[in-house]
């Protein structure tokens, strides 16, 4: 995705989009992709869209052979949008959040063995016999117009995030401006029907 971006010089469009304020959902690379800061990367980097105030950790998981699927509880998304306390997350090569700023929204956490501490970039595996049994790390985001998952709704039949990230795009929909312009600068906003921005999927 980044060589693509970087390639077609998408990243100055990406980057603009972000903030205007419409609503942008990003799962797992789409996740690394909003961050400010990306650790664990592969030698010379990946540039990034940015605008989610977090740092994320690349490969957390580990590897494609580590993917797995866990039940998450998700308070947060079953009081706005009813149904169970849980979510099947399916983690895919997956990446995690470790730090978040004061802005950022933690909607799901997950816990994992504390022998795993990170290091800049990579997770390195220690012994120590007075170690916590388990640390949480955070696996869904959101601030303002960024919502962020780690794992993949889309491959579930459960459509609650689909229907949070609807109801974000609806909320913000209402104060932000839809006008398109043409490349020779005339305003085309009025011979749409409609002037509601789509949300945009990572």
């Amino acid at each position: 995705m980044a060589k693509l971006a970087e390639y077609h010089n998408l990243f100055p469009a990406l980057r603009e989009f972000v903030e205007t304020g419409k609503p942008v959902w990003g799962t797992c690379a789409g996740l690394i992709f909003l961050a400010n800061k990306a650790v664990g990367q592969k030698i010379g980097g990946q540039g990034l869209v940015g605008g989610l105030d977090c740092t994320v950790h690349r490969n957390f998981f580990g590897s494609q052979i580590q993917s797995f699927e866990a039940e998450l509880l998700v308070p947060k998304l079953a009081s706005n949008e009813g149904g169970p306390e849980t979510f099947r997350g399916v983690f895919i090569r997956a990446p995690a959040v470790l730090e978040v700023g004061p802005e950022v929204e933690v909607l799901v956490d997950y816990p994992v063995p504390s022998n795993k501490v990170l290091y800049s970039s990579s997770t390195v595996e220690i012994q120590e016999e007075n170690a916590m049994p388990e640390m949480k790390v955070i696996v869904a985001v959101k601030q303002g117009n960024l919502l962020a998952t780690a794992f993949h709704p889309e491959l579930t039949a459960d459509t609650r995030w689909h229907s949070y990230f609807l109801k974000m795009g609806s909320e913000l929909g209402e104060a932000s401006s839809s006008s398109i312009v043409a490349v020779g600068g005339e305003d085309l906003s009025s011979n749409l029907q409609s002037k509601t921005d789509l949300p945009v999927f990572l």
